[in-house]
């Protein structure tokens, strides 16, 4: 079954998304006086967290740390903070920085993560931004090969930037993370702060400061199973990031 797609302009995708940013586009989001929120997800090297397909992608765009006698990955996503519409967006929904907006808001409304295919169902596009315009995906196949580059960026790019991430993190004292498929870890960091330590780190390349990573999790179920894998699991009330569970209630 072919896809087509045409944006209608409804601006429904500006708004309540937290973008992806690259390392590049999260430092002049912040220069630009918009917030970012860090997203931190990982898995153990043991494979809990994590489908056994879906190992190649998530260790490329990971960084390899430690937490108690384990090895863990840990993903840091950085995304422009939008509760409602977007900064960058006017009364008549178009975009005031649309030469040089993000990636991800180029790419869409493809899927980045090639384990997640496109669902029309699930997009906040219009049903008529589905029924006309040029074929978008043919034979299951993606037929706009500028888009093909852009994505293939974007995933380069969170391959590319995971090490300077984990080193920002460090030096924010973001140390501790959800396991994938449970929830994420989210921090809000003091901006002047944030984009201080990116100018810093593009300046003079930093390693990330020392320091174990510590899972938070949804229940005790999932925190004996961290535990047993010899990995370590946050017990203090936190005090400068939320857990957003992806856990069904």
């Amino acid at each position: 079954m072919n896809t087509t797609f045409s944006c209608v302009g409804c601006g429904k995708c500006c708004n309540d998304h937290h973008v992806p940013l690259t390392l590049t586009e999260a430092r002049m989001w912040a220069h630009d006086g918009g917030q970012v929120i860090v997203l931190v997800e990982g898995f153990l090297g043991t494979g809990l967290g994590l489908p056994v397909q879906q190992r190649d992608h998530a260790e490329r765009r990971s960084v390899k740390v430690r937490s108690g006698a384990s090895d863990a990955y840990v993903a840091i996503t950085f995304a422009a903070y939008n509760v409602g519409p977007c900064r960058n967006l006017d009364e008549d929904n178009l975009c005031r920085i649309y030469e040089r907006r993000p990636l991800v808001c180029r790419i869409y409304p493809m899927e980045i993560n090639p384990h997640i295919p496109l669902n029309p169902a699930v997009k906040d596009c219009p049903p008529e931004s589905w029924e006309q315009g040029p074929n978008l995906i043919v034979g299951g196949e993606l037929v706009d090969q500028e888009l093909v580059t852009l994505i293939q960026r974007s995933r380069q790019a969170d391959r590319d930037d995971v090490q300077t991430k984990n080193a920002i993190c460090g030096l924010l004292g973001i140390r501790t993370t959800a396991l994938k498929g449970d929830g994420f870890t989210a921090y809000l960091p003091e901006m002047g702060a944030f984009a201080s330590v990116i100018d810093q780190i593009v300046a003079q390349p930093l390693e990330a400061p020392d320091g174990e990573w510590l899972f938070h999790v949804s229940g005790e179920d999932i925190a004996g199973q961290v535990l047993a894998a010899g990995a370590e699991v946050a017990t203090d009330v936190p005090l400068n990031y939320a857990f957003i569970s992806l856990r069904a209630a």
